[in-house]
């Protein structure tokens, strides 16, 4: 039977926290679905479909291993993808206590709706201190946000507006 995890987020932008996830967790599932979702809760910087092609990008330029797929949901619930490509297990990465708590009663629904698993993955401490809302804050007060981000995305964001 094939391992098949996904790891969820909104990747506005993604961060080379959010690569070092991808990249571990590929290590450990046959497929492994990198998935753009809408959160209604939060204003995007990035419309999804570009979240997408940067992720793509990034995956490419970093040399990731693995069968790694980037997609993206907005209609539904999570493991209502997760049920439609075979996964039974979200990976999901966690900087701090915060993270943990946000997330532990979204881990219990998705179990019990689905039966798929949630796994929490540390990120490298190199990265842990770094959010796609801090890069987004960063970048639009001109800071330079090259060293919390794939090069793909540093150059998208600090390209010239025409």
């Amino acid at each position: 039977m094939r391992r098949i995890a996904v790891v969820p987020g909104s990747f506005d932008p993604v961060t080379l926290g959010h690569l070092d996830v991808i990249h571990r967790a590929a290590g450990l599932y046959d497929e492994l679905h990198v998935l753009v979702v809408h959160n209604p809760g939060k204003s995007a910087l990035l419309p999804i479909t570009q979240r997408v092609s940067l992720i793509e990008r990034a995956i490419i330029e970093a040399e990731l291993p693995g069968n790694i797929i980037v997609s993206s949901w907005s209609m539904g619930l999570l493991v209502d993808y997760c049920v439609d490509v075979g996964a039974s297990v979200l990976v999901k990465g966690i900087r701090s206590q915060i993270d943990v708590a946000y997330e532990t009663p979204m881990a219990i629904v998705n179990r019990n709706l689905a039966g798929v698993e949630t796994i929490f993955m540390l990120p490298d401490p190199a990265h842990a201190h770094v959010s796609s809302s801090l890069v987004r804050q960063v970048a639009a007060l001109g800071g330079d946000i090259a060293p919390y981000v794939p090069p793909a995305v540093a150059a998208f964001l600090n390209r010239p507006l025409a």
